[in-house]
């Protein structure tokens, strides 16, 4: 059985490790731990881990945020996987600081990555893994937020906020989703209010 999970993100080396780019990073952690190697193709980067008897293709579109459904579509398409065995992987201002909250369905929340997954898919009845990010930003300031690099306290909570979302994948993978909800949905044990860098 073959599961997509596309991390979203935005290419190029300046928004490596900016906020918006949260799923890239959760995939390029799984992805390191299990020695899998991103190739380039079209849309994005893959590559492959197994787990449990499950394949798992983890999908970084190329797109940039806004035109994140093209690659999803596309991927979805081209390998035959089934929509209840997609998994969007995104970050989120509503949510505190390395929260994460697994949903089966949902509104867009105002995300461009996925309204376009939205929209090339006609619906958004698939599974997403939000990572919360915060709202630590001034009226006016979100996109200086999103894109902007995580502070240090953050930076040193993200490995253990990053491997709790790639096991809450694996979970809904080879458990379901409802029983990956169960045991992830649950306030996250890092650090809750973040110093701001001086």
């Amino acid at each position: 059985m073959a599961f997509l999970v596309a991390g979203l993100g935005n290419i190029g080396d300046e928004y490596a490790s900016t906020r918006h780019n949260m799923g890239f990073m959760v995939l390029d952690a799984w992805a390191q731990a299990s020695n899998a190697v991103f190739t380039p193709g079209r849309y994005g980067f893959t590559t492959e881990v197994s787990f449990k008897g499950r394949k798992f293709v983890l999908l970084k579109p190329s797109t940039y945020m806004n035109l994140s459904g093209k690659a999803v579509n596309y991927y979805l398409q081209a390998l035959k996987i089934p929509q209840e065995n997609l998994m969007v992987v995104v970050d989120d201002l509503a949510l505190p600081f390395g929260t994460i909250r697994m949903r089966k369905r949902g509104s867009d929340g105002g995300h461009n990555g996925l309204k376009s997954i939205d929209y090339c898919l006609a619906s958004n009845d698939y599974a997403r893994l939000r990572i919360g990010i915060g709202a630590g930003f001034r009226e006016g300031g979100q996109i200086d937020y999103v894109l902007g690099e995580l502070m240090l306290e953050e930076k040193r909570a993200l490995p253990e906020i990053l491997e709790r979302a790639v096991e809450a994948v694996k979970c809904f993978g080879t458990e379901g989703i409802d029983r990956a909800m169960t045991r992830y949905n649950h306030s996250s044990s890092s650090p809750s209010s973040m110093k701001k860098e001086e």
